[in-house]
């Protein structure tokens, strides 16, 4: 079992947690995520980790109520627990693997929309943590649904907040205050980071590309196992089929089939959807083989 060790509500159904989990806390480097399992018979959650530390041996979660499973997450209270808390999962952000001389030279944009800001903050914390410098966009509807703020301020070099409908910080979308940074203000940057909502990584994407930044989006919006079982995960990258739990959930962001992702997750969310995706994608409606359970730690 997995200790709450903290809980926080953040805004509008948007919860908070620290999880003891020591062996998850210690292996854990940016870009990665958990599956969470509530009880015996509860649903796999798969969640990016939001932050982690290795002393006290706990790993930041950040999840939205949006079904049953985490509507009874948030009702979770401080010292309950969860039945299997499992990872870290995935393959962690390309720039950790890098020579740090080689990231140091690099001037990095990260953009992170709604709940898709908890992702962003363990990278900019490591790059800090590791003396480079990033700046950070954070967007959100309205001034209630802007997360962790106090936190990316103190891990980013410069915080950009904006809203869509001008109730806090910027008047405009993420897409709006980038080309404002690079065009009025006379930002560069080397590299971006664009983690949120399909729509928004699809048009911020195209913006770094206009704008010929080379770009990294997380898929972990549309994971539903994570284990590479279940198919839904399955998108197009520069004409390859690449599963998120297995492959990801990183990709470039300018390869991606943004499209085809989302067309494909409004079918994944019906029976009949799913058998014509199972039909239609054959052999490659699931990784070969792979699961994306397998190397990792348990708690």
């Amino acid at each position: 079992m997995y200790k709450i060790l903290k809980k926080k509500t953040l805004g509008t159904q948007v919860v908070l947690m620290d999880v003891e989990a020591p062996r998850v806390a210690k292996a854990s480097l940016p870009g990665q995520f958990v599956i969470v399992i509530t009880d015996e018979k509860g649903e796999r959650i798969p969640l990016t980790i939001c932050d982690y530390d290795k002393k006290r041996g706990s790993v930041t979660i950040v999840f939205q109520t949006v079904g049953d499973t985490t509507r009874r997450m948030a009702g979770y209270r401080e010292g309950d627990s969860f039945f299997a808390f499992t990872g870290p999962l995935g393959h962690p952000s390309d720039f950790v693997k890098e020579p740090l001389d080689e990231v140091k030279k690099k001037k990095f944009i990260f953009i992170g929309g709604g709940v898709g800001v908890a992702p962003v903050y363990p990278q900019v914390k490591w790059l800090k943590e590791n003396g480079v410098d990033a700046d950070v966009i954070i967007g959100a509807r309205n001034k209630d649904l802007v997360i962790l703020e106090d936190e990316m301020r103190a891990a980013a070099k410069n915080l950009y907040v904006c809203t869509d409908d001008g109730s806090y910080g910027f008047h405009g979308l993420v897409t709006d205050l980038l080309r404002d940074l690079v065009e009025k203000q006379g930002k560069s940057y080397d590299h971006a980071v664009i983690i949120g909502p399909m729509i928004m990584m699809k048009f911020a994407a195209k913006l770094t590309k206009e704008l010929n930044i080379p770009t990294v989006v997380s898929l972990n919006t549309i994971m539903v196992d994570g284990t590479g079982m279940c198919g839904a995960c399955r998108v197009n990258v520069g004409g390859e089929v690449k599963f998120t739990c297995v492959d990801g959930p990183e990709f470039d962001g300018h390869l991606v089939d943004f499209d085809g992702a989302m067309r494909r997750m409004t079918l994944f969310k019906t029976e009949e959807g799913k058998k014509a995706l199972r039909i239609t994608e054959g052999a490659t409606h699931r990784p070969a083989g792979g699961c994306g359970v397998q190397g990792a730690k348990i708690g």
